[in-house]
């Protein structure tokens, strides 16, 4: 094949999702002059599956992108028809956000900021291969012979990786939504550069016609009316009214769902060997969840618009590869469903990943230099864990053609981190999702506070204008203002005030109480306190659930911060990156070998190492302490 030379760029983003989006948008705000390529402009950020933002973690994650300038906030707070604050009922450190989005004009208002972006060029095209020199990315090469130098590439191609789109006994080569296939690069990473590649799988649910529904039989999940937004840039008097919002609908599989499956496995890839990738555990098919939970009379089906312009209706819950004809069986089997009519047939689709553990911290090859990867290409699964890691990974290709320090997030500072700091020192073996339990510090890491933990990080590169950070500063003052106001307001227990107190079943006073004290009582929010204890001001809501937040988990929170005085003194014990482990004679073979494979960088790191265990960590710490470090 004749190349040529097409152009020459700081960075290049392969792929143009979630994660494509991001990186990109990031390194252009940083300056670097960015070349975003992908297989078909007209699918940037995609929602080839749910048409949702957030939830548990993963809003929290969207927070986080906010507050460090990316886009996933502000775009799904223009475009979303529904949302809703999930938990309310449990504590402020699993409370999610999720948005129903509309997923076309998520799209659209994606691609419209990212045409518009200064020092970003969008560009169709596929890419087949990379340019490797000593050691050292160069630039892609893509299959019509462009030659597009950079000094740092990204990759994010997700689930267009060698794609194979599963139906039955149906299998063909696919991105996502029957896109082309990227059949090349990853191929060529394997075999020319020596990178480890896994197959993972996921999959879709039917989509159907939301007039062939019968509503009356199911269960309405109607939006908030109080306002809320994934980005702080959002303004309260912008958010949709209930009644402009669009309700999704539950309903549930029964026994002759269940039956209609049992009866059909034989014909079902998951279990006749066609599908060969490894599914996620979180979010299984309706096959799998029926065999492994064969005691559950029924699962929660919900029915998701996906726009205010077309007539599809997702059925969340319903993910499945099993032939179209069973698919329309199933469906048919379920409450509200039973006349309707499928629009576009579930799926299941294989794709390659790079397996994480062979990426640094910063999300770079450690392979190839100034070679990054982020997104469903690191194993993850979801737009959020995606978008993510597109802005870390972003961020870090623009600091490393700098010279400059890398970004690391750490597992106290947020869900990111969490995640990152996962995918490269455990690795994974399926997709990744993250969840809450995955994380040791999670109520430091809550939605009300993504800001306090990430926006300074955000202004200093760059990404953070100067109106979010006046904001945030702004609010802040205020936040320890009114901390220190009502830790100094008595309150005395007038007639009034008991009376109120008897109302919300709350003990009566027997002398003066300071307000923040009396906030402390479970049952009391911070809107009874300001009754009684009004400010001058005109205090937001992200300001005062700030303040409910500090005060009622104040002792929890100090616990919490201890744990990561502890473990930031793990992390100050750097490892040289050129340790000879062999060299530490009392280890244990499996830390050993596991040492040698993911190469921690610091003593924390390599404390969650699997397979490392405490005395295998003191082992590494004595050693380091000694001073005679052998290298290879």
């Amino acid at each position: 094949m004749q190349t040529y030379e097409a152009g020459k760029y700081d960075v290049i983003v392969v792929g143009a999702g979630h994660a494509g989006s991001e990186a990109a948008l990031a390194a252009a705000r940083m300056g670097a002059e960015t070349m975003l390529i992908t297989i078909n402009i007209d699918m940037v950020a995609f929602m080839p599956c749910n048409p949702s933002i957030g939830g548990p973690a993963k809003g929290v994650v969207v927070r986080e992108i906010d507050a460090l300038g990316g886009e996933m906030g502000r775009n799904i707070d223009k475009t979303y028809i529904q949302m809703r604050m999930l938990n309310t009922g449990k504590g402020p450190a699993v409370r999610a956000l999720r948005a129903q989005a509309d997923k076309d004009q998520y799209a659209k208002e994606m691609r419209k900021t990212i045409e518009g972006q200064e020092h970003l060029t969008l560009r169709q095209g596929l890419v087949d291969d990379l340019i490797i020199e000593d050691n050292v990315v160069a630039g892609v090469v893509t299959n019509t012979g462009a030659i597009y130098r950079a000094k740092a590439v990204v990759l994010t191609t997700g689930t267009a990786a060698r794609g194979q789109i599963i139906i039955g006994d149906l299998k063909y080569s696919s991105g996502p939504n029957n896109s082309q296939a990227a059949e090349k690069l990853t191929g060529n990473l394997a075999e020319k550069y020596g990178f480890d590649i896994a197959r993972f799988k996921t999959g879709t649910p039917p989509r159907v016609d939301k007039r062939t529904i019968n509503y009356d039989v199911t269960e309405i999940q109607p939006g908030d009316e109080a306002p809320n937004h994934f980005s702080f840039m959002s303004k309260d008097e912008d958010y949709l009214p209930l009644s402009e919002q669009v309700p999704c609908f539950l309903t549930y599989t029964n026994e002759a769902t269940h039956e209609v499956i049992r009866e059909n496995l034989y014909r079902a890839p998951m279990f006749t060997g066609i599908v060969e990738g490894v599914g996620a555990r979180y979010c299984p098919s309706i096959e799998d969840k029926i065999v492994r939970f064969a005691d559950k009379p029924k699962h929660q089906i919900f029915l998701e618009p996906e726009g205010l312009d077309n007539e599809e209706i997702y059925v969340q819950g319903l993910s499945t590869s099993l032939p179209e004809d069973v698919q329309n069986e199933v469906i048919h089997s379920i409450k509200g469903l039973e006349n309707a009519r499928i629009m576009r047939t579930g799926y299941a689709i294989e794709y390659d990943v790079v397996k994480p553990n062979q990426l640094k911290a910063n999300l770079e090859t450690k392979k190839i230099a100034n070679l990054f990867t982020a997104g469903q290409t690191n194993g993850t699964s979801g737009y959020e864990e995606a978008a993510g890691q597109g802005l870390y990974a972003g961020i870090n290709a623009v600091l490393k053609i700098r010279g400059e320090e890398p970004f690391i997030i750490g597992r106290d500072q947020g869900y990111m981190g969490v995640m990152i700091d996962d995918l490269v020192t455990k690795g994974t073996t399926e997709p990744y999702r993250l969840l809450t339990s995955r994380a040791e510090y999670r109520l430091l890491l809550r939605h009300d506070n993504a800001d306090v933990r990430l926006t300074e990080q955000g202004y200093q590169f760059g990404l953070v204008s100067e109106e979010q950070y006046q904001l945030y500063k702004s609010n802040q003052a205020q936040v320890a203002e009114e901390l220190e106001r009502l830790s100094n307001t008595r309150l005395k227990p007038t007639a009034e005030l008991q009376a109120y107190l008897a109302e919300r079943n709350s003990a009566e006073l027997k002398d003066g109480i300071m307000a923040a004290d009396l906030l402390r009582r479970p049952e009391l929010k911070i809107g009874d306190i300001l009754k009684f204890a009004p400010s001058d001001k005109e205090l937001s809501r992200q300001v005062t659930e700030q303040v409910e937040i500090q005060i009622k988990y104040a002792g929890y929170i100090v616990k919490e911060q201890r744990k990561v005085e502890k473990l930031h003194r793990l992390e100050q014990k750097e490892i040289p990156e050129d340790i000879d482990w062999d060299a530490i004679e009392s280890l244990a073979t499996e830390a050993r070998q596991r040492l040698k494979e993911i190469g921690p960088r610091t003593l924390a790191q390599a404390s969650r190492v699997s397979g490392v265990n405490p005395a295998d960590v003191s082992i590494i710490m004595v050693y380091l302490q000694g001073g005679h470090v052998a290298r290879v």
